[in-house]
Order: structure tokens, then C-alpha cells, then sequence
């Protein structure tokens, strides 16, 4: 894992998400640890990029399944305010569970000579799961923070990291572990 060439993707830590229209109480816990994350991401120069839920109201085929959430341009599409992007970060608008979905976030990835992705934010099962199953098969190396991921229940959260080591040959790492490898690679 090459610095320049890896970006932390963060994965739906919305409002809706994390306190409102989906709230997921799991998701809550994650949050200290994702910003220490990004912290020491973007101080060794690790690439930060969002990729957002930012639904179109009475329209998304997602809605139809799970209500409205994270409608485009409402409070609850906006990043959790702990870790709020910050100049330098890039996000992504998506409007399907994975982030490279009808979006550009393989093209911005590429113009950024990434190779390997660490995947962060909700749900291990379904949004990180699915946009974890397009880098890999769009050849990016997928990595998951263990402790800054999760899912609405033990058993989705389990079941998800198990999905991404098997089917996507994922390496697992803490949050800790991952500073660690920053400073490293910064070095």
C-alpha cells in the first residue's frame, strides 16, 4: 500500500445515516474512529473521497425499498459534521448502493493514479459491500477499516467483512494499524 496511490473512500456517513431517516445507533460509534482515520490519512497524504447517498426524491429505485433518506440537497444528505470534508477531499454524488455506480468516481480515481482503496463508512453488507465489489472488479486493491465500518446488526456487519475477505481477497485492517502504515509509507 503506496500512499500516492491509495485513497480512504467514505461511504455514506450521512445524517440520515448516522441519526436520522436510517439511523443506524452502530453507525455512531464508528465516527471517532473514522475521523482519526482521515486524519491520519490526509496528514501522509492518503487521498480522502466521499461517495455520498444524494438521492432525487420520488425518482431513485433505491427509495422504493427503503423510503425516502438522503434526499440531494437536504440536511440529511450532508457528511456527518465530525468528519466533514475538508479542502483537498473530493466527494462523490451516487444514487445506488455502490459509489462507482453510474458516477465518476473510477475516473477521479484514476486521474488520481490510485490503486488500492480503503474502505470505510455504512453498511458492510450493502453500500461498502457493493461499492467494494466494483473497485475490485474494476482492479483496484480493496481494503476495509475494521473499526470504521459497520452495519445495522452484528451479524450484517460480520457476514459483510466475511463477503469482502473471501470474494474480494480484501485486507482487513484497525484504524490503528492503518495510521501506522501511513506514517510508514510517508516516511
Amino acid at each position: 500500500m503506496e500512499n500516492k496511490k491509495t485513497a480512504v473512500l467514505v461511504v455514506d456517513m450521512l445524517n440520515d445515516f448516522v441519526t436520522g431517516a436510517l439511523k443506524c445507533e452502530r453507525g455512531l460509534r464508528v465516527v471517532p474512529r473514522l475521523a482519526k482515520l482521515l486524519d491520519g490519512a490526509r496528514t501522509n497524504g492518503v487521498k480522502v473521497v466521499y461517495c455520498n447517498d444524494a438521492h432525487v426524491s420520488g425518482v431513485d429505485h433505491e427509495l422504493k425499498l427503503w423510503g425516502d433518506h438522503a434526499i440531494a440537497g437536504t440536511k440529511g444528505a450532508e457528511i456527518v459534521p465530525e468528519l466533514a470534508a475538508r479542502t483537498g477531499d473530493y466527494v462523490v454524488p451516487k444514487r445506488r448502493y455502490s459509489g462507482f455506480f453510474g458516477t465518476d468516481l473510477d475516473m477521479l480515481l484514476r486521474e488520481l493514479d490510485i490503486d488500492t482503496v480503503i474502505m470505510t463508512g455504512l453498511h458492510t453488507h450493502m453500500c461498502v459491500r457493493h461499492t467494494s465489489a466494483d473497485a475490485y472488479c474494476y482492479g483496484y486493491n480493496v481494503v476495509v477499516a475494521s473499526d470504521a465500518t459497520d452495519s445495522f446488526t452484528q451479524e450484517d456487519y460480520d457476514g459483510g467483512i466475511k463477503y469482502l475477505k473471501e470474494v474480494y481477497g480484501a485486507d482487513v485492517f484497525t484504524v490503528d494499524e492503518l495510521c501506522e502504515k501511513f506514517k510508514a509509507g510517508a516516511r
